[in-house]
């Protein structure tokens, strides 16, 4: 695979665009949980109850244009192991789906910003991504995507208690939002550890890089509601725009703080990753996430000037491992792994001086 395709399968172009406080705030997610109303729900459902699902899909959506956009469904079995875990990566599909049966699926949207994920743990997750902090805006396409789905095939709901889903903890709105952010500042000062339980009173919770049982990988944590039964989706969008509005305000305060107190030792840590990406012959997928962590830091604070921040974003995504077999076109041990990991980022960074 030359790097051209490599970087076309890696980097979903809406990854490629700018957004709102884009340098504390990789990306807003908004997922809905639906099901429909005449199929068991998936932990009850038949093969041939998911089969039902995914021919309404093929028959009714895949591959036809709308106002929304183009879309294509994808089965996981027909995809290879490496395929479907680089779509993992990508954030377009959860580790369920990933592992999931014959009539599992993915309806995706052209510039991938949208993803329908089909026979998981709900019928459906509609699921929509933007770079930067785009709640209302990422909110307001998974509502016209939702409405699109709905219009042939009516969903499992209750006039008392909202939509109703295979967790009782999605149950009333099914909506999961949340805020991919990049915080050095707070993870080093030990900070985060105060917001993360203050956040919990207020029905938030802050995971690792993958949502749920996930650590966190170069700093990076997502934030997002806990609660979709009595409030609507607008409160809900709203409560975590404030609380995601204080923490970019906090960690912004930190980093200001770090550089007025030590800006030479801050400087030194930077240069010093950068050194690393781009002599390292081998490196691990921990101490890579570390360095782009260090580096990005350099350039949101000025101190490296021609490094595109969007560089960082592709890197987080391509030194995984399921990306590097991708690239490699075959399975690759853990060292030949690092290997190429630390190959990948020499040729992305020797190009700019810093």
């Amino acid at each position: 695979m030359s790097n051209e395709q490599f970087w076309n399968e890696i980097a979903s172009p809406w990854m490629r665009e700018d957004g709102p406080d884009d340098d504390i705030v990789l990306s807003t997610r908004v997922r809905l949980a639906r099901n429909f109303q005449d199929v068991p729900f998936p932990n009850r459902m038949s093969t041939a109850d998911g089969e039902k699902i995914l021919t309404r899909l093929i028959s009714g959506y895949h591959d036809q244009g709308t106002s929304i956009g183009k879309f294509s469904l994808i089965k996981m079995a027909d995809l290879a192991a490496g395929d479907r875990r680089v779509l993992l990566e990508k954030h377009l599909i959860s580790p369920q789906l990933a592992d999931g049966e014959s009539q599992s699926a993915c309806l995706l949207s052209e510039q991938e910003e949208i993803s329908v994920m089909v026979n998981e743990e709900d019928h459906l997750r509609i699921q929509c991504l933007y770079p930067g902090l785009q709640l209302t805006k990422a909110l307001e396409t998974a509502i016209h995507m939702d409405s699109w789905l709905e219009g042939a095939m009516p969903y499992a709901f209750d006039s008392q208690i909202g939509f109703l889903t295979s967790c009782p903890s999605n149950v009333g709105t099914g909506l999961r939002a949340s805020v991919m952010m990049h915080l050095p500042g707070l993870a080093i000062s030990r900070k985060l550890e105060q917001i993360i339980q203050s956040i919990s009173k207020m029905g938030l919770v802050v995971r690792g890089i993958y949502g749920e049982g996930s650590k966190s990988f170069a700093n990076l944590y997502q934030v997002s509601n806990q609660i979709t039964l009595g409030k609507s989706e607008h409160m809900i969008i709203e409560d975590l725009q404030n609380v995601v509005n204080q923490i970019v305000v906090y960690e912004r305060e930190v980093r200001k703080s770090f550089l007025e107190a030590a800006q030479t030792q801050v400087e030194d840590q930077v240069f010093r990753a950068l050194g690393v990406l781009r002599n390292a012959r081998l490196i691990s997928s921990m101490e890579a996430g570390n360095t782009l962590s260090q580096v990005r830091v350099g350039i949101d604070e000025g101190l490296i000037s021609d490094i595109p921040t969007k560089l960082f974003n592709e890197l987080i995504i391509a030194v995984q491992p399921g990306c590097l077999e991708k690239l490699a076109g075959k399975a690759l041990t853990a060292e030949e792994r690092d290997q190429m990991r630390a190959s990948l980022l020499r040729e992305n960074f020797m190009s700019y001086s810093g």
